[in-house]
């Protein structure tokens, strides 16, 4: 029994090492994102929650530089759920159609500006279930929202940011679901908001998907998973 006692507090020690290991890692790693983005704007122009909803919706698998360019004809069209119903699905899908993907965008815009009249008076609703029961809004989606029009804590986790937290080895890179849970565990719900938003930034300037040089980037430089110190 000694014994057993013994071996499991000494892995209780090694892992609670590890802990802290990750710990100070992912704070390192905040305070360079800090010092590089003190300020980081919203990506997706915008001028409401429908709106903001709308370019989200839009903005998967697209970018949202294209998302951007393609938002002012359709809200000069319909910026709010009452003038979108006015057009049909078809009308819709030609002005979204740079975005990829418009046959089941624009039927999802549809769609949701009908539930949204109906159901919550017009106005996107202040809640995580009403928005991911909307069509085409996903758990990202509805994070965004929450986080960028709501100013809810909220960890908004893409393709890009699990890329970089497996990167980082912040996440065993499993899926997005793991990767939203590991970074909520790792950093103060207060930072949420901002932290993900310095990290979509840092992506697109130092640590892209292709031609990344690691022993260049800020971060995997020092906390990479690519024979650099962990």
């Amino acid at each position: 029994m000694f014994h057993k006692h013994t071996s499991c507090k000494k892995t209780y020690i090694i892992l609670a090492k590890g802990a802290k290991k990750l710990q100070e890692k992912a704070t390192a790693i905040a305070v360079i994102l800090e010092a590089l983005y003190p300020e980081v704007p919203i990506p997706l122009d915008h001028k409401d929650h429908y709106s903001l909803l709308v370019a989200v919706l839009l903005s998967a698998q697209c970018t949202d530089v294209r998302v951007n360019q393609v938002t002012p004809f359709l809200f000069e069209k319909a910026d709010n759920p009452y003038d979108m119903v006015k057009l049909s699905v078809e009308e819709i899908r030609e002005i979204i159609k740079p975005c990829g993907l418009s046959p089941k965008k624009s039927k999802a815009i549809f769609e949701l500006s009908h539930i949204l009249i109906e159901q919550h008076g017009g106005s996107v609703p202040e809640d995580w279930a009403a928005l991911e029961a909307l069509p085409g809004v996903g758990h990202k989606t509805a994070s965004v929202v929450m986080s960028q029009g709501f100013g809810h804590p909220a960890f908004p986790v893409d393709t890009h940011i699990h890329r970089l937290a497996t990167r980082w080895g912040l996440t065993n890179g499993k899926n997005v679901e793991t990767t939203e849970k590991d970074l909520k565990a790792l950093f103060p719900k207060e930072t949420w908001n901002k932290l993900h938003l310095q990290i979509i930034f840092f992506g697109r300037e130092y640590c892209p998907a292709r031609g990344h040089d690691a022993g260049k980037c800020p971060i995997c430089s020092i906390y990479g998973h690519f024979g650099f110190a962990q």
